[in-house]
């Protein structure tokens, strides 16, 4: 019934809204009957119908008395589920935090609802955010919606034979393609809101790192989480971190600089702008329709008055191995606090506390979280400390150093893709275990998280199956203002069609 807003922004719906045409409380159920439907897309571990309702109820005395907090005041918006929601459980997809209820808002979702927006539901993602896919959660995988009507996903089709939303914030980027909701929050430590962006065929934004508050955001690896943004359109996009930029007192990796919101130019010029293409990035696997449209965006970007030159990240090669040794570290460390004690899940064993510790941790986590601890424990023994740990964070340099001396020849925008190809199906996909699939499918995205510099996926174009394909843009450190205005023209340019399903919103 609210199907036309598919193609409506944030901004055009709030006119609507304050004019009366329709009501907040519209959207809503329409929200939370369109996450009903789609229960095979499993991309909802959690959906808080009682506080959305309340909350949009508050909203529409706002909107009726002329005083809306913000264009986002009633309108439905998901959060991934490893950020903290007073009162709404966080699970982290994992058995370990199945029934964890957290007492406190993180700071990102208090920003959404100081905004107005109505928080529909926790999304589905990869166990504590460690995976590609969005496959290895403990409430089983997230569906792709696209190929959803030619397929009949609602008929007995083998699970297997799906496609994948990609993770680790699968459930969030579903959530928007499939028009549960106008956006999502995600998280992102190596690619995991521009992947399943991509592969659902949104827009991802992983904002500069220290830009959004990560205090509530359960952590994976401390210096590369942020917390990402998954919307349709990169208008939206662009209001959402207007929303929720800026300094925090409860984390002390916010930067203090006053964020100064970014408006997007309508005659935006890229005349003045040099974007290089990463020669490193041409990976062996990547799929040739990526290439093409990589091909295809750089010379419509030439067109369109900017410099296009090659430029050499060298480093590039070492960044998996880099990345999977420093998360692997980070993880271990950050795992240690669910022993089975304060929170989380408690096995029945009651022969010692140890054999308690080990039961519990053993039952709480997934082969996946195990295995990194495991891994993570080795490099930081004091024999391997140097020779892993240390060697990592001295690759790590190198690699940010890359980016750092392309932007001072005068360089203003990396394009990149963002996966290897188009979503694979769920079969193909798990026949690789998920440090492998980390490896192959965040390829291009983790160098980012390194640098710590921000980066925005854009949907291009149908791949010849049909599935969404997407490129990716990156910019300095708290480059988003030139970052978002590219993007916005080349989405212009590019018109990816929108996924049109029967009661969206």
């Amino acid at each position: 019934m609210l199907s036309r807003a598919t193609k409506m922004t944030i901004k055009q719906v709030s006119k609507e809204l304050q004019e009366g045409v329709i009501q907040s409380s519209e959207f809503c159920q329409a929200s939370l009957q369109r996450i009903n439907n789609t229960k095979y897309l499993n991309n909802f571990i959690t959906v808080s119908s009682e506080l959305a309702k309340n909350q949009v109820q508050y909203s529409e005395k706002l909107i009726k008395s002329g005083s809306a907090r913000s264009p986002l005041e009633g309108l439905p918006v998901a959060v991934k589920d490893n950020f903290c929601t007073s009162g709404v459980r966080t699970t982290c997809a994992s058995k370990m935090l199945e029934n964890f209820i957290p007492s406190y808002n993180a700071t990102v979702v208090q920003k959404l609802i100081d905004h107005g927006a109505c928080i529909v539901g926790k999304t589905n993602m990869d166990e504590f955010a460690m995976g590609s896919g969005a496959v290895d959660s403990a409430f089983g995988p997230t569906r792709n919606v696209w190929k959803s009507q030619v397929e009949n996903l609602n008929t007995k089709v083998d699970p297997e034979d799906w496609f994948i939303a990609g993770g680790s914030s699968g459930g969030s980027a579903a959530a928007v393609a499939s028009g549960a909701c106008f956006a999502a929050l995600g998280s992102d430590t190596g690619g995991s809101t521009r992947t399943p962006a991509a592969y659902c065929g949104v827009v991802g934004l992983k904002p500069t790192y220290g830009l959004l508050s990560r205090h509530g955001l359960i952590p994976l690896v401390n210096s590369m989480d942020v917390p990402g943004i998954v919307a349709r359109n990169v208008e939206d996009t662009t209001l959402i971190l207007n929303i929720l930029a800026g300094w925090d007192s409860k984390d002390s990796t916010t930067v203090s600089d006053l964020f100064e919101p970014i408006d997007l130019e309508e005659n935006f010029s890229l005349s003045r702008l040099t974007v290089g293409i990463p020669t490193e990035y041409h990976n062996p696997d990547v799929d040739q329709q990526i290439l093409d449209i990589w091909s295809d965006v750089a010379s419509l970007l030439e067109r369109l008055g900017a410099k296009v030159i090659p430029v050499s990240l060298p480093h590039t090669k070492y960044s998996i191995a880099c990345y999977s040794i420093l998360n692997h570290c980070e993880v271990a460390s950050n795992m240690a606090r669910y022993d089975g004690i304060e929170f989380g899940f408690r096995a029945a064993e009651t022969k010692s506390t140890e054999e308690m510790f080990a039961a519990s941790r053993s039952h709480g986590f997934n082969q996946v979280v195990r295995g990194r601890i495991i891994s993570g424990n080795y490099f930081l023994l004091s024999r391997n400390y140097e020779n892993h740990f240390m060697q990592a964070l001295k690759l790590r340099r190198l690699i940010s150093e890359d980016f750092l001396k392309v932007w001072a020849k005068g360089v203003d925008l990396l394009l990149s893709p963002v996966t290897l190809g188009e979503a694979p199906r769920y079969s193909d996909f798990k026949l690789k275990d998920n440090r492998e699939q980390c490896a192959t499918q965040d390829y291009c995205t983790q160098p980012a998280n390194l640098a710590g510099c921000p980066a925005i996926s854009i949907p291009i174009r149908l791949s010849k199956g049909g599935m969404p394909l997407g490129l990716q843009l990156l910019a300095p450190n708290f480059g988003e203002r030139n970052l978002l205005n590219v993007a916005r023209k080349i989405e212009t340019e590019v018109d990816f069609p929108t996924l049109m399903l029967d009661d969206c919103l």
